[in-house]
């Protein structure tokens, strides 16, 4: 068996010389065939009749030609079958040249089209056979004419099977690779949205609370000499602000921990429940917030609630970068149909130039947020002064469809 394989491989690696031994073969069946006489008194009669000298040529001739086969099919064909029409007109007792046309007819069915084979196929046929019927020593109703027909046949059908099988193999690898190609590229594409979530929460989380940090550390800064009770209040909020930073950073990281990683403490979920939560920390660092809400406790999916929440969380902390001093904010949740609008508004006198057209990817954030869930963001600045994010979020999404609102 190892034999056998390692020749495979070989003729594999080296088609010519495979060729080569298919056109020895071939010569020596058509030699033996051309001096056996298959009717004899004894049943094979060897030696009987032996071919002539042209005979003899046009077979080894016809034999040479096929070693070229798979390099050009059409070619050799052409010249097997010219070598069998020669045959059949002069050869008495006949050769069995058409061997070889019928060997170059199965290499053009396998490695051409149909229409193809079709084509070369009826024309090989119908000249060799009404050559031999026509102009052959035989008569026309002799049973070596009526084998013409039948093994031409049987070439271009056996090609066209061999061909038909490997370019059903070929399509079946190629839906495999193709299948395989998107597996792979769907894998990248859940990664690339793994990371740009994960990075929008960082984002929001690090920019909200470094920001509250920053104005209070500016106020302790300010006050520390002449008011050290306020500096102490104000240092209170930065430790409190620094501690739900941290907090939400370690639950945002803990989403990468691997499954048999230790548990991460748990923390409430950020969501609107936490709405009051978010304003208090805000009026902490010194931005006036009011919260109108008009939702009727509506029960939002995970994603929705999360999508809500950030939303606030990040115009609340454009405005306390960027409204000004004496600026005041305003929130506001209702429920309209089967959307919940979030809306955010402020009356800061550097809202137009800072938040809207800022380099930050705080906007860019939130409407990714907002398109990922099927809904809309509107932000611009405000008539007469300040800025406003309105966003429109469908209380249904794809990914929470299992829950109803209340």
């Amino acid at each position: 068996m190892t034999t056998l394989r390692r020749a495979r491989y070989q003729f594999k690696a080296h088609p010519l010389t495979l060729d080569a031994v298919i056109a020895a073969a071939v010569l020596l069946c058509m030699i033996s065939s051309a001096f056996a006489a298959p009717d004899g008194d004894h049943g094979v009669d060897w030696g009987a009749r032996p071919p002539g000298v042209v005979s003899l040529l046009l077979m080894v001739l016809a034999a040479a030609a096929l070693v070229l086969r798979r390099r050009s099919a059409l070619a050799v064909l052409a010249a097997t079958g010219t070598f069998a029409l020669i045959e059949c007109v002069t050869g008495d007792p006949r050769a069995p040249v058409a061997m070889t046309t019928v060997i170059a007819l199965y290499t053009v069915a396998s490695t051409t089209d149909r229409a193809t084979t079709w084509r070369v196929g009826l024309l090989t046929m119908t000249v060799l056979t009404a050559a031999a019927m026509l102009a052959g020593p035989l008569p026309w109703y002799a049973q070596e004419n009526v084998a013409l027909v039948a093994w031409t046949g049987i070439g271009a059908t056996a090609g066209d099977a061999v061909r038909s099988h490997r370019a059903f193999v070929q399509a079946i690898r190629e839906r495999a690779e193709r299948a395989e190609r998107t597996r792979e590229e769907e894998a990248r594409r859940r990664v690339a949205e793994e990371r740009l979530r994960i990075a929008r929460e960082l984002h929001d989380v690090v920019a909200h609370h470094i920001a509250l940090v920053n104005v209070q550390a500016g106020v302790v800064a300010h006050v520390m000499d002449r008011r050290p009770d306020q500096a102490k209040e104000a240092l209170a909020h930065v430790r409190e602000a620094s501690r739900s930073a941290l907090d939400e950073l370690r639950a945002t990281v803990g989403l990468l921990r691997q499954s048999d990683d230790p548990a991460a403490p748990t923390e409430p979920a950020s969501g609107l429940g936490r709405l009051d939560e978010l304003a208090g920390t805000f009026r902490n660092a010194g931005l006036p917030v009011q919260v109108a809400r008009a939702d009727q406790d509506t029960e939002l999916p995970a994603a929705v609630d999360l999508a809500a929440y950030r939303i606030v969380q990040e115009a609340l902390t454009n405005a306390q970068k960027h409204a000004g001093t004496g600026a005041k904010a305003e929130v506001s949740v209702v429920r309209v149909g089967t959307n919940i609008e979030v809306s955010v508004l402020d009356d800061g006198a550097g809202a137009t130039g800072a938040t809207g057209t800022g380099g930050g990817h705080g906007l860019l954030g939130m409407r990714e947020r907002v398109t990922a869930l099927g809904g809309t963001l509107t932000t611009g600045p405000r008539y007469g002064g300040g800025f406003r994010v309105h966003a429109i979020l469908p209380v249904q999404t794809r990914a929470g469809a299992e829950r109803k609102p209340v």
